[in-house]
């Protein structure tokens, strides 16, 4: 096992300092000491196990709570009723603000006062993900509630995300308000799509830096995972709000692919979860008809798809992975899902009968240690003829400052162990795999965090900061098969910009073919913030490939290492290669590829040779391979690299044919692209045309650039 670590310049605006706390001084020789503690809330629904209407006039000392079976003290106690809400002031608006900064900096929970026994609803409106038609079925659906069904006590917000989330009118019982907010998103008031967006797929709008982080936005300009960390925003915007809300997120359906982080979606329903929101998912595309052989919108089917049942249940396992995210989303966070469906009142009833009356119980937890483990809670009432919904649990909160190394080592291993995942580091991976022997591989592994979630100290002319990682691959059986545990210690100039800057770590197992689970845990050691990345990892049997291809990769950073190591695929005629995990280049940079193809040509029967220990290969015939890369935009081609021949083996210990190219892409233009690697065993009669995408931007864009080893 190998590692490496490199610090790259992306080039975008710096996030903000972290700043502690400290000790307000009084009068001289007194000092004011500040205790914070925390009440929990949970909000209880009683309805009446025969009639299910909402049983009222309830008292705190009918009410019993525990966690972890100890009985806990009432400090607070409410009840929300919205036939009791009262008309608000400032022209029905709560803040008067409608900016993304009010989401952002938490601020609509200085305002909990005024929506005492109000409806709170966010229409969150997905735009990246609908076409058109879909958006005037969401629009007009929408608008249709705030002028016949919408009650005095229902409190609206609306939010939208096109090539950015903006929150586009803030929590409001004016109807005009809200009528012309809606119109904005379909034309009929306004421009319409004032952000540029004309519908289609969230993976080809584009990224104007006003996304989640300040230093990351070339990841989620290729990530299918926007719309969930748009929703993790919205959540966390709302957490000082002790009423309970309802999103209702408008969408043309969630694809995740197998590649993306899996710890997204939990993150997601998490935050929303805690925030106490429930979502209810609308498939905007409505009532769908699937036609075999295609629609109008798509290409004529060729074979026999259309006629053996192969194309209708290819297009019935699309449309339920599409939906199969928004019906998570709802299930994980007490809302409901409406699919297949062109009316859409039925989901403003649902949020209406769900939000009609409810208790808030708060205890201060007898249970002092801030460990951020799981804690059950258990409601009872004293009587037996009613029928309770409440959260079961909560997380509690940890303090890293305090913590001893046994318990920050516990911490990091509970975190790796636990199916919920730490957003706040983000963390980006990538896995590749090339072959060392015939029954072993080589995975490196690369890891992403942004500098600017990590607070760097000054000390003397430089600044220093360490990162705790923890990383484990259990095979299909779920037993570790490997493992890392290691110390970073990160040490730049003064003069550098820190916060401007990527930390990519690598390092890379030996594993054997077969299927994977990933998973690492980063954590800074100033604050004890971390964030974990997991997904499942396949490693194929080439045997069975008719041609035996590595993984492609992709880097704009090559280093001199002197040692030499011919063991490690990634080390090339004394160049070490630093894998480019985004697929994310500037036009002033060099884009160099790298892959191998193993055993190329027929192989001749006659007595085996040994290549390398643990590596055996039958006395080839003739090689001869053929290969060149092609970049393509809009489905036509735009660039093609000359044609390169391989005629001999040039990498015996493994096997292997490996081939470098290196692309000035100062030829291209800015933009997204598909680059299709083409490779062809001319003697051996077997080819592969794998594919991948990749973003070229502006020389002054400021992608990575340099690389500390």
């Amino acid at each position: 096992m190998r590692r490496w670590l490199a610090m790259t310049m992306i080039g975008m605006m710096a996030g903000s300092p972290v700043t502690g706390l400290a000790q307000q001084a009084g009068s001289p020789g007194t000092f004011t000491l500040k205790v914070q503690t925390e009440i929990v809330l949970t909000n209880v629904v009683v309805r009446d196990k025969k009639t299910g209407t909402v049983v009222k006039d309830l008292k705190a000392s009918d009410f019993t709570i525990l966690e972890n079976g100890k009985p806990q003290r009432l400090a607070s106690f409410d009840y929300q009723n919205v036939d009791e809400a009262a008309v608000l002031h400032e022209k029905n608006t709560v803040t008067g603000r409608a900016t993304v900064a009010d989401l952002l900096q938490r601020n609509l929970g200085a305002y909990a006062g005024e929506l005492r026994d109000h409806r709170l609803i966010v229409m969150f409106f997905d735009l990246s993900s609908m076409q058109p038609e879909d958006v005037d079925r969401a629009v007009e659906s929408a608008q249709e509630y705030v002028n016949k069904k919408m009650q005095p006590a229902d409190l609206v917000a609306l939010v939208s995300m096109a090539t950015g989330l903006t929150m586009d009118q803030d929590f409001t019982a004016d109807k005009a308000a809200l009528l012309q907010g809606l119109g904005k998103y379909n034309g009929t008031e306004g421009t319409g799509f004032a952000n540029g967006n004309e519908g289609g797929s969230s993976g080809g709008t584009a990224d104007d830096g006003s996304s989640f982080t300040a230093d990351d936005s070339e990841y989620n300009a290729l990530n299918t995972d926007r719309e969930l960390y748009a929703i993790r925003t919205i959540a966390r915007s709302l957490e000082r709000v002790d009423q309970r809300k309802s999103l209702l997120y408008f969408s043309g359906g969630l694809t995740r692919q197998g590649v993306e982080n899996q710890a997204s979606m939990r993150a997601a329903t998490n935050a929303a979860v805690r925030a106490n929101m429930a979502i209810y998912s609308v498939d905007s595309r409505g009532l769908q008809a699937l036609p075999p052989v295609g629609n109008a919108a798509t290409g004529s089917l060729r074979g026999t798809a259309a006629y053996s049942g192969g194309a209708m249940q290819s297009n019935l396992d699309a449309n339920f992975g599409s939906q199969e995210v928004l019906g998570t989303l709802a299930t994980d966070t007490g809302g409901k899902a409406f699919f297949d469906s062109n009316d859409f009142a039925t989901v403003f009833q649902q949020v209406q009968h769900d939000t009609e009356a409810y208790y808030i119980l708060g205890f201060r937890s007898t249970n002092v240690a801030r460990d951020g483990s799981y804690r059950h809670l258990t409601v009872k009432l004293n009587r037996s003829d009613v029928k309770l919904d409440y959260r079961p649990g909560y997380y509690a909160p940890a303090d890293f400052q305090h913590a001893k190394t046994e318990g920050r080592e516990l911490q990091l291993t509970e975190q790796l162990r636990s199916d919920l995942p730490a957003t706040d580091v983000a963390v980006y991976l990538q896995a590749l795999y090339f072959r060392m022997e015939d029954n072993r591989y080589f995975v490196p592994v690369s890891l992403i965090v942004p500098g600017s979630q990590i607070p760097f100290l000054k000390n003397g002319d430089r600044e220093k900061a360490t990162l705790d990682i923890v990383g484990q691959v259990k095979n299909a059986q779920e037993i570790p098969v490997g493992n890392v545990r290691e110390t970073v210690k990160l040490s730049v100039d003064a003069t550098q910009q820190v916060q401007r800057k990527n930390i990519q770590y690598s390092t890379g197992f030996t594993l054997a073919p077969g299927r994977y689970h990933l998973k690492f845990v980063v954590r800074e050691n100033q604050t004890g913030q971390m964030g974990s990345f997991e997904t499942d990892l396949l490693v194929p049997d080439l045997k069975k490939s008719p041609l035996k291809l590595s993984s492609i990769l992709l880097s704009s950073q090559r280093s001199v290492n002197l040692a030499k190591r011919a063991t490690s695929p990634l080390v090339q005629d004394g160049l070490e290669w630093i894998p480019n995990v985004p697929h994310v280049f500037r036009q002033d940079q060099h884009l160099y590829f790298l892959y191998e193809v193993y055993d190329p040509a027929r192989q001749k029967s006659g007595a085996a040779v040994a290549a390398s220990p643990g590596l055996v290969r039958r006395e080839s015939g003739p090689v001869r391979v053929l290969t060149s890369i092609e970049f393509l935009t809009g489905g036509v081609k735009v660039y093609e690299t000359p044609m390169v021949e391989a005629t001999t083996i040039n990498t015996p210990e493994r096997g292997a044919v490996a081939f470098q190219f290196d692309v000035p892409l100062a030829q291209l233009k800015a933009g997204s692209y598909v680059c299709q690697v083409n490779v062809i065993d001319d003697a051996g009669g077997s080819f592969s045309f794998p594919r991948m995408a990749l973003e070229v931007r502006g020389s002054g864009a400021g992608v990575a650039a340099t690389g500390l080893h």
